[in-house]
């Protein structure tokens, strides 16, 4: 009889694997869920947090502005990885979209994991950095059109310019070749394939830990 959990069952599966990867940074295992805009990541990762027992999530959406959509690598070094990499609390400024300004700062331990999810967080400035990169696996028309559903017609016009901008970034730093783990949602929860080499016959359910190999 097959005991494995189904695929709705299968984020405490990917915790266990999560944890047991290798410190990235400092004593950080940082996991970054990248994808397109709309794709679910936010979703995901807030999930995979929950199972982890309240693991920390960092949203680019925190760290981007409205004239740097993709400039936020200096900051996220700085403020973030960098402290994590000496063992020290992670200390960064919000920006508020409403406001169009950074606001009260904000502390993040270093968690023994730590999930960083947007938009070009498989980046090849903090790859380096990871012990996971996951990719959320949905075409960007598809991806797009959620998202836009999602906020409605008064932002039409930023996501037009977000589409652009975010086709400009990954055809100069694609993330999805060098993910370790591509996910796509599922009616019944998740489903995993190694690597972006894989093809899509060779889906399983996120129940699987060896799809989930720290990365060399």
């Amino acid at each position: 009889m097959n005991s494995s959990p189904p695929p709705g069952n299968a984020l405490p599966e990917l915790a266990a694997s999560v944890r047991e990867l290798r410190p990235s940074c400092g004593p950080v295992r940082l996991v970054a869920v990248d994808g397109h805009a709309g794709s679910g990541k936010s979703t995901f990762a807030g999930r995979l947090a929950r199972t982890l027992g309240g693991a920390p999530v960092l949203h680019l959406d925190d760290l981007a502005t409205h004239e740097e959509f993709f400039g936020w690598t200096d900051r996220l070094l700085r403020q973030v990885t960098e402290p994590f990499a000496r063992g020290e609390a992670a200390r960064y400024e919000p920006y508020d979209w409403h406001l169009r300004r950074f606001t009260e700062a904000r502390t993040m331990e270093p968690a023994p994991v730590v999930l960083v999810e947007g938009v070009g967080a498989g980046r090849r400035a903090l790859r380096p950095a990871l012990s996971l990169l996951v990719w959320m696996e949905l075409d960007p028309e598809a991806s797009w059109a959620r998202g836009r559903h999602r906020d409605g017609s008064e932002l039409s016009a930023f996501w037009d310019a977000w589409t652009e901008a975010e086709v400009r970034h990954f055809a100069q730093d694609p993330s999805r070749p060098f993910a370790d783990t591509v996910v796509r949602q599922v009616p019944e929860g998740y489903t995993w394939r190694p690597g972006p080499e894989s093809t899509p016959d060779t889906a399983h359910p996120l129940t699987e830990r060896n799809g989930l190999t720290p990365p060399r």
